[in-house]
């Protein structure tokens, strides 16, 4: 069988589990479209917001993984009122598009930190790796500065122990420099924001620091992080960007479909092709039904160009911001 034959068979059983496995979902007062989805241990997942968001509660009170697009802070706070009522003490944010970081300021305004000596300081710890707030504070129009990170972190890893859990940071380079993938370690669970995002290709952003190589070490670490329970379906549970909670099964669908189009693009470019040619040639059109798009904010296109202008570039310069 070729690759695209190798490809569309695991599309089918892609399709096949994601119709068996059925996870709960709850609606919310916030209104039609808004769910609460109970994940395991500590974690719920707050989706139609944008983006997905994590929400961790229990007795300290409630830790979030990105908050969604401004417009749905209001809908999603009436939504984490359902999970506690506790104070929100920390945010994480995995990336620094609007989906991940809108709701970061209206929040922040009712938060508190678990350390009552640095209340002056900060109405929420954010936290963010260092080139998320670069970018923040530089950002056209600007993003005022309560929403800004204010503990940021610049090692490979962050560690927090709340709600009874120890809670790990990674820094993960991938859609851009600054990605952080979350574990909670008790309840087994990854927040994994836009390195994996089962719903469309991968968004790269160049400029940013952002490749296709870096979002498929991603997937790769995630796959190394997260342990499957029986054939293959539950155990780890993992929160995606956008789209519903998944397990190893699916996440092993999409890393499959990154580096099948990683080592087209490859070959495409080591035999000299354009882009032009890239894109003339469909190297995922097999892909395309479950992925792609023509429209909207992220089109197939896009996506080609993206992931080859960073697949083009010299390894010296990969990842550098403002790079083309």
């Amino acid at each position: 069988m070729d690759l695209r034959g190798v490809a569309s068979a695991l599309i089918f059983i892609g399709l096949f589990a994601s119709a068996q496995v059925v996870y709960p979902q709850q609606q919310t007062p916030g209104g039609p479209g808004l769910e609460v989805v109970p994940v395991q241990g500590n974690i719920s997942m707050l989706a139609g917001a944008g983006g997905n968001i994590t929400v961790q509660a229990g007795r300290d009170g409630v830790l979030l993984v990105d908050t969604g697009v401004a417009a749905m802070t209001d809908r999603v706070l009436a939504a984490i009122r359902t999970v506690s009522s506790r104070q929100i003490t920390y945010i994480i944010n995995t990336d620094d598009r609007s989906d991940h970081i809108g709701g970061n300021e209206n929040i922040a305004k009712i938060g508190r930190p678990l350390d009552i000596a640095r209340a002056a300081q900060a109405s929420v710890f954010i936290i963010a790796f260092n080139t998320i707030l670069d970018r923040m504070t530089d950002s056209k129009p600007p993003i005022p500065e309560r929403a800004w990170p204010n503990d940021v972190y610049s090692v490979p890893q962050k560690n927090l122990y709340f709600n009874g859990e120890a809670v790990q940071i990674f820094h993960q380079p991938s859609t851009t420099d600054g990605n952080s993938i979350v574990l909670f370690r008790r309840s087994d669970v990854i927040s994994a924001g836009d390195i994996f995002d089962p719903t469309q290709y991968p968004i790269i952003d160049v400029k940013s620091g952002g490749s296709l190589q870096g979002v498929l070490e991603g997937l790769n670490r995630l796959r190394q992080m997260a342990v499957p329970a029986d054939h293959v379906e539950g155990g780890t549970m993992i929160i995606p960007g956008h789209g519903r909670v998944c397990d190893t099964a699916d996440l092993d669908i999409y890393q499959q479909m990154v580096t099948v189009v990683r080592d087209r693009l490859q070959d495409m470019i080591k035999r000299g092709m354009t882009l032009d040619q890239v894109k003339a040639a469909r190297p995922t059109l097999d892909y395309d039904p479950v992925y792609g798009s023509s429209t909207g904010n992220w089109t197939t296109d896009m996506f080609i160009e993206a992931a080859y202008n960073s697949l083009s570039m010299k390894p010296d310069t990969r990842g550098a911001r403002g790079s083309q």
